[in-house]
């Protein structure tokens, strides 16, 4: 710890502080316009300058740690007027479009302008040529950029895309976007821009920043909830006014969104109250056996669902989370704690990661960012263990181990044979590693001893250990014996373990809910994301999407994290439905408070969660579960023998910018995805870029046109499925790499 003084005034810093870290965290204002909390000092804009008391000149507080004793001055004549200066520079030859600027009243160079009393401009410089340029969902306005470099730090140390660069000119400078980049236009650089030189092609000319209402709630895209606004205002006339999302912002100081969260923000539903159709849904509920569902819903739905089935005897069908629901329980035999350890910030801190089973570009973008952080700050070694190599983080990766597909449970055994400190191990468990045929495993899983012993000298000298378990081990056929090995790890060796959860709330309802494996008789589907709609015998009753529902979610990080309405809806919802046929609450929002004790949940009210970050950056959004002690039983199982997956192999996945590239490369195309393959696939298939094919899996029949993806190798194509996992369950639970027979569909 250092002592020193900020105008006077005691204060204290810790060893990796700033002067403008210790300054935002006291209450004391610096002013600055290249700065984030969440980079490294951009030290651009030379705004932050301080003095000293008893030193000549400036220092810079963005990048200076402080030395015991000092006595720091933040304001005073002489850095206003050397501030103002600055500004003035800004200011020169900076478009005056402020009357039509997307970024007009929320602009940083406005608003500093006005603070330092720039009114009039001494001099000028010679205006150069410059243009606009279209970057997917974004445009670059070179006349507006102030060349702070906010953007080019967050696409490198954040996303780690390295789309982009100073294009370095004296007063000619711009940024450039670097070409062949793996860009997956998430649209952060925008949200870090202080001024309107990179705006959203959406929402341009569409309604000044000062009329939208900011409305605090959580992404409803995956796992790991971040905190968004949802920036709505009223269209329409008075008597028939409602509200418009306009656009998805967050705290760009602090966290960080994918291009899902940010842009994939329309999908509000009609809200229309048919009471034919809701007494038909509680004629169906009558009959009705089954509820078949995703986890595409909050906590307290999820709690109505199972107070449902304890009341009449629902079977509870959500075959996705019902495998993630396993695979923890398994966990937590062996682990000896009901849930994972890990969370983002301990990716983000890590200085050696493995990722194993999981396309994590897609699969969880945030967790794609902490790891480019953690590589970015902290030089950490990040192993990816895949049977396919992600061109998407390939900049982050130090190490990628090629499996076989279907070999998951072997590569688990040979990790924990290689990371476990046997010192410590009870003399059963010290027999199954010794009794681990590693020669087999290595050949089967085709992962060399030249790779592990690499990987161990990888973990040499490191401290902060993290392994990320994906989907593909969840949805293996021994998932539950790998789910055991997992839970060694975290019991035994150094690592923090965390197990992506696979849908926006799958924790929370494999938590909640007492899943069933088979449907009975009469089945109602209740289907929350996209077109929401609850299923009938004859027709469907209209539900409120996630971004018109009061409730929480569960997050990766084990948080209960509140949403909010951001449109109203004037419809029925699950609760109309639970009190019609026997329950009783007013609003959805009473079951908070009910949430299971017994499973970490905290009896606290949804009034009384909190929406947003600290005054330190830290997540402070509702709560973190207790990860409850269970008694630990070691009884894993002996590594089945590793089939082989030869042929044509489709893996379930996304693409990294799903939701612009279906829309806007796709949208005349009668398929709303593509099969995405290599040309050694295309071979092996026998078919050709464009071609529509179709091919099984299981009893059901899927149709796509096939393209051709330069970047890929070998004979596994991608298979997005985002487009059927609203309506199919069985596409979200199965294995994600399936052998298949491609046919060209002719005519």
């Amino acid at each position: 710890m250092t002592t020193f003084y900020i105008n006077g005034q005691k204060v204290t810093a810790n060893k990796n502080d700033t002067i403008l870290s210790v300054a935002r965290r006291e209450g004391f204002y610096i002013p600055t316009l290249c700065y984030l909390t969440k980079v490294k000092p951009i030290s651009s804009c030379r705004l932050c300058v301080v003095e000293v008391e008893g030193q000549n000149g400036f220092i810079l507080s963005c990048q200076t740690p402080p030395v015991e004793g000092i006595n720091v001055i933040t304001d005073s004549q002489k850095l206003f007027t050397h501030r103002q200066n600055i500004m003035k520079m800004y200011d020169v030859n900076h478009p005056l479009e402020c009357g039509v600027c997307d970024k007009s009243g929320n602009c940083d160079l406005q608003n500093k302008t006005l603070d330092f009393e720039v009114s009039s401009q001494e001099f000028s410089a010679k205006e150069q040529k410059r243009v606009i340029e279209n970057w997917g969902f974004i445009k670059y306005d070179e006349s507006l950029c102030i060349l702070c470099e906010r953007c080019v730090h967050v696409c490198n140390e954040v996303v780690g895309d390295n789309a982009l660069k100073i294009g370095v000119g004296g007063y000619k400078s711009r940024i450039v976007r670097v070409e062949d980049s793996s860009c997956s236009e998430c649209g952060e650089c925008m949200a870090v821009c202080p001024v309107g030189a990179l705006t959203t092609k959406d929402f341009q000319y569409k309604t000044n920043a000062w009329e939208l209402q900011k409305i605090p709630a959580t992404c409803a895209h995956c796992s790991s909830g971040c905190q968004i606004f949802y920036e709505v205002k009223h269209v329409g006339s008075c008597e028939k006014s409602d509200k418009k999302v306009y656009r998805v912002t967050n705290d760009v100081d602090i966290n960080s969104l994918c291009g899902a969260g940010r842009f994939a923000y329309d999908f509000n539903n009609s809200s229309v109250k048919d009471k034919d159709k809701f007494e038909k849904a509680i004629e169906a509920f009558h009959v009705a056996d089954t509820i078949v569902f995703n986890s595409y819903i909050t906590n307290e739905e999820a709690l109505i669902l199972q107070r449902l089935k304890e009341k009449f005897g629902y079977k509870l069908i959500n075959s996705s989370a019902l495998k993630y629901q396993k695979f923890l329980q398994e966990f937590s035999k062996s682990a000896g704690s009901m849930l994972y350890n890990g969370t983002i910030e301990d990716i983000k801190s890590a200085d050696f990661a493995i990722v194993l089973g999981s396309k994590i570009s897609s699969d969880n973008p945030i967790v794609k960012y902490a790891l480019n952080t953690a590589q970015k700050n902290r030089r950490a070694e990040i192993c990816y263990l895949h049977p396919i190599q992600d061109e998407d983080i390939k900049q982050i990766v130090t190490q990628h181990i090629k499996y076989e597909v279907g070999s998951e449970e072997g590569v688990v055994a040979l990790l924990l044979q290689l990371f476990l400190n046997q010192e410590n191990l009870e003399d059963s468990l010290k027999s199954y590693i010794d009794e681990l045929d590693i020669g087999y495993l290595s050949a089967e899983s085709n992962i060399g001893e030249e790779e592990l012993s690499k990987l161990k000298a990888k973990s040499i000298r490191k401290q902060n250990f993290v392994l990320v378990i994906g989907e593909d081990l969840i949805t293996h056929k021994r998932a539950e014996n790998i789910a055991k090995l997992i839970g060694l790890f975290q019991k035994y060796t150094q690592f923090k373990v965390i197990i992506i959860p696979t849908q926006t709330n799958t924790l929370g309802v494999s938590l909640i809910c007492d899943l069933d494996e088979k449907k009975g008789n009469y089945s109602i589907g209740y289907n929350v994301k996209g077109n929401f709609t609850l299923s009938c015998f004859d027709g469907d009753l209209s539900m409120p999407s996630l971004n018109q529902q009061e409730g929480t979610f569960t997050t990766i990080d084990k948080r209960v994290v509140p949403t909010n309405v951001a449109i109203s809806y004037n419809g029925y919802c699950l609760n109309d439905i639970a009190n019609a046929i026997g329950l009783n609450k007013k609003y959805t929002i009473d079951y908070t408070i009910e949430l299971p004790h017994e499973k970490g949940f905290i009896k606290k009210s949804f009034d009384e969660l909190s929406n947003f970050y600290n005054l330190n950056g830290d997540d402070n959004r509702g709560y973190a579960l207790e990860n409850k002690v269970v008694n630990s039983i070691v009884a894993v199982e002996s590594v089945e023998d590793i089939g082989e997956f030869n042929g044509t192999v489709v893996y379930r996945c996304e693409s990294v910018n799903q939701f612009n590239y279906n829309t806007f490369v796709s949208k005349n195309l009668a398929n709303d995805s593509f099969l995405i393959g290599s040309n050694q696939f295309a071979i092996a298939a026998k078919i050709g870029d464009g071609d529509e094919v179709e091919f099984s899996i299981g009893e059901n029949l899927i149709k796509k046109v096939f393209k051709i993806d330069k970047k890929l190798k070998g004979t596994i194509a991608m298979n997005p499925s985002f487009d059927r996992l609203l309506s199919d369950d069985w596409v979200s639970s199965s294995y994600r790499y399936q052998k298949v027979t491609i046919k060209r569909v002719e005519g």
